[in-house]
């Protein structure tokens, strides 16, 4: 298992009444299979394409095939094995995220799509990716429902999903998800700011001022603070 299956998340940035507006370039209708059973639908950005979600997509040439396939032999070489191939990458993929570098955090999931195409994380690494990158939630939505299928999901998922519902708006769709994500890491304080933003805005100040309490006495983010503070202050929290 990934050994990212035992962190908290990835705290990318401050959510909560924020609004994210697409810059996709028109996708087109069809999907494509990535992985046995996996169906993501074609998009294409202005970017180069291995900074796309799944390379953009592209058709790739016996010559790209064959540097994937070195790569993928060199990495597994060193690490000693597909799985510890597979968690080396994403371990820095994820590290990019955290520290705002959004582009090579593309770069190395999509590395890691080229190991295990199947896990959790590249869709919920390239979730953040087109969200953030190529502010397309409906992209990021997608990714994120496939993420929560595929094998291996780390605990933040669902904080980071509930997350972008927030940013899109969707603050009955977010519920659902983040009451899950406290119970999938209950010492997230992010992932209870972001809960307590959501019973907020669906009209439930109480319960949004209990979910608030519980973030207070974990130790909220740099870039949540500030959200912890607004929902209390909205909720009128004693």
């Amino acid at each position: 298992m990934n050994r990212f299956g035992k962190c908290f998340g990835r705290t990318i940035v401050a959510v909560a009444f924020v609004v994210t507006l697409a810059s996709t370039l028109p996708a087109a209708a069809d999907s494509i299979e990535v992985a046995p059973g996996v169906q993501v639908t074609k998009r294409s950005y202005t970017a180069p394409i291995n900074e796309q979600p799944f390379f953009g997509f592209a058709v790739k040439n016996p010559e790209e095939k064959a540097s994937d396939e070195k790569f993928v032999g060199a990495i597994v070489g060193a690490t000693g094995s597909r799985e510890k191939a597979f968690d080396e990458i994403t371990m820095r993929g994820w590290r990019a995220i955290n520290t705002g570098k959004i582009r090579e955090a593309a770069l190395r999931f999509n590395q890691a799509f080229l190991i295990s195409p199947e896990q959790s994380a590249i869709y919920h690494g390239l979730a953040v990716v087109a969200q953030f990158r190529f502010n397309d939630l409906d992209a990021a939505d997608e990714l994120f429902g496939i993420a929560l299928k595929q094998p291996n999901p780390v605990k933040a998922l669902r904080a980071d999903y509930g997350r972008m519902l927030l940013i899109a708006k969707r603050p009955r769709d977010a519920l659902p998800v983040l009451e899950q994500a406290v119970k999938d890491a209950p010492d997230f304080s992010d992932a209870w700011t972001n809960l307590a933003i959501a019973r907020f805005q669906n009209g439930d100040a109480a319960a949004a001022c209990a979910a608030a309490e519980e973030a207070a006495k974990r130790r909220p983010s740099n870039n949540s603070g500030g959200d912890l503070t607004a929902v209390r202050n909205a909720a009128q929290c004693r």
